[in-house]
């Protein structure tokens, strides 16, 4: 699609905080947390939020997936409240992913990547964006991409399958990396059904991800996955083998599933684990500094609902040993079945160590601190 055709557009408006998030109640005394923890809103009124990225100014870019838009929020008297927004780009095609680097934002649609230089300088008018790479698939399922930079200093960007469960060639089904202008790019690993979040582990600048497992194989199986690539070129089983190396009874029953590196933690079977962050602050706890924190965005595909919710993977020997829920309470009782009023995207730690979870079902991002 040609640039013209993209529609940009800018907005400058404060927002009063007693403003409806689009027009959904909010429930946050519904939120249980672990003593000393306490939640608040951030910024309301960012329509479908999912993928956050900060940058070093303290501007905090938000991408959406059925919106199409791309926001960058302020909080300029800094009482960790919203209070100024700009609609960096809109008409996008699922700009999920963004991420900052050298005062430039990239930004992900499901074919293309673009930048926009300066921008923590130039938000009304935001610059004109210059395309990065258009060299990817243009499959809408599974499209929407999730985008991080390395320690490498290269862009990594997730293709997922183009399909629930079947075979395909690369790109497909991994995760790719790039020279930060689009060049030498590569496959850095495969087998991974559907990523929507990953991270370094500040230690030992090895890449952790999450996985989302298929679907049409009954309420418990197949999990989730956090997996851990400490290298390139491993293959995770998609669509072979799942979990801790279980063949897929469909695709590939009689599976070796020992070819694959399985997965470092099975996560909740059908949660929808998308955002994960490690925690580099140190407002929490020393006994969540350098753990993963995991947003889960819930299932929609299961008999009794589970995810929409916040769970901790503890690591030790940077192995995965432990997973537990840290934060619950965004799924409401309810009849014939619970039904969410929130469901949780993405993590972005502030500079003072809380962390902020954007909420694409009612449009918030919450503030998530911790005081003795």
């Amino acid at each position: 699609m040609p640039i013209a055709l993209v529609a940009f557009a800018v907005l400058l408006c404060f927002v009063p905080p007693a403003l409806a998030q689009d027009g959904k109640e909010l429930h946050l005394d519904a939120i249980k947390l672990p003593k000393g923890f306490s939640i608040s809103v951030y910024a309301k009124n960012v329509p479908n939020a999912r993928s956050m990225a900060l940058s070093p100014s303290g501007i905090l870019f938000v991408g959406s997936r059925v919106a199409g838009n791309v926001y960058a929020l302020l909080d300029t008297d800094q009482d960790f409240k919203v209070d100024r927004r700009h609609l960096i780009a809109t008409g996008l095609l699922m700009p999920n992913g963004v991420a900052f680097k050298d005062g430039a934002l990239y930004v992900a649609e499901v074919n293309r990547v673009w930048r926009f230089d300066d921008i923590e300088h130039n938000l009304n008018p935001p610059p004109k964006p210059v395309l990065v790479s258009d060299r990817f698939p243009t499959d809408k399922g599974h499209g929407w991409k999730y985008i991080h930079f390395g320690p490498d200093g290269k862009l990594y960007v997730p293709v997922g399958a183009p399909c629930n469960a079947c075979q395909s060639d690369d790109p497909y089904a991994a995760i790719v990396r790039m020279d930060p202008d689009g060049q030498n790019q590569e496959v850095f690993a495969r087998g991974i059904r559907n990523t929507v979040g990953f991270d370094w582990d500040p230690r030992t600048q090895e890449l952790w991800f999450t996985d989302n497992g298929r679907d049409n194989l009954g309420d418990n199986f197949p999990p989730d996955e956090l997996n851990h690539a400490p290298k390139p070129g491993m293959h995770f089983g998609y669509p072979f083998c799942h979990g801790n190396g279980v063949a897929d009874v469909e695709v590939a029953p009689t599976a070796d599933c020992s070819r694959y590196t399985p997965a470092a933690m099975a996560l909740g079977p059908h949660v929808a684990s998308l955002g994960m962050e490690f925690y580099r602050g140190k407002m929490f706890p020393k006994q969540y500094r350098g753990q993963i924190f995991i947003a889960e965005h819930g299932s929609w595909n299961r008999t009794d609902p589970l995810g929409y919710r916040i769970t901790l993977v503890r690591l030790k020997n940077n192995q995965a040993v432990s997973y537990e829920v840290f934060a619950q309470g965004w799924l409401t009782d309810g009849e014939p079945q619970p039904s969410p009023w929130g469901r949780p995207v993405d993590l972005e730690m502030l500079p003072d160590g809380s962390m902020l979870v954007s909420d694409d079902h009612s449009g918030t991002i919450y503030r998530i601190a911790y005081q003795k």
